[in-house]
C-alpha cells in the first residue's frame, strides 16, 4: 500500500506561487502514475496534473502555463509549482498514485488564493 503526505499549502494573495510537495512511502519509480487533485468547496475533486513512469505529462486547461508537475525518483517526491495564483484555485489539493490498478490518495493540503 502506498501512502502519501501533501505539504506546502497556505494561504497566498493573487498572482502568488506556492509549490507543493508529496512525499511517497515507496519508491515511485515503480509507480505507473503520479497525480495531483483538487476539491473546491461544493465541487467535486477534480484533476490538475498528471506524470507518468514514462515522463508523460497532463495539464488540466485550466492550469495549463501556470502550474508545473514534476517528480524526483531518487527522493520519492512528486511537486507541483503553481504560479500566478488566481482565487479560483482554491481548493484542497490531494496527491494520488495509481499503481497496477489501484488508487491510493493522501491526506490533502489547502491552497487558499486571497487578498
Amino acid at each position: 500500500q502506498v501512502q502519501l503526505v501533501e505539504s506546502g499549502g497556505g494561504l497566498v494573495q493573487p498572482g502568488g506561487s506556492l509549490r507543493l510537495s508529496c512525499a511517497a512511502s515507496e519508491n515511485i519509480f515503480g509507480i505507473n502514475v503520479m497525480g495531483w487533485y483538487r476539491q473546491a468547496p461544493g465541487k467535486q475533486r477534480a484533476l490538475v496534473a498528471t506524470i507518468t513512469r514514462g515522463g508523460s505529462i497532463y495539464y488540466a486547461d485550466s492550469v495549463k502555463g501556470r502550474f508545473t508537475i514534476s517528480r524526483d525518483n531518487a527522493k520519492n517526491m512528486v511537486y507541483l509549482q503553481m504560479n500566478s495564483l488566481k482565487p479560483d484555485d482554491t481548493a484542497v489539493y490531494y496527491c494520488n498514485a495509481l499503481k497496477w490498478g489501484m488508487q491510493y490518495w493522501g491526506q490533502g493540503t489547502q491552497v487558499t488564493v486571497s487578498s
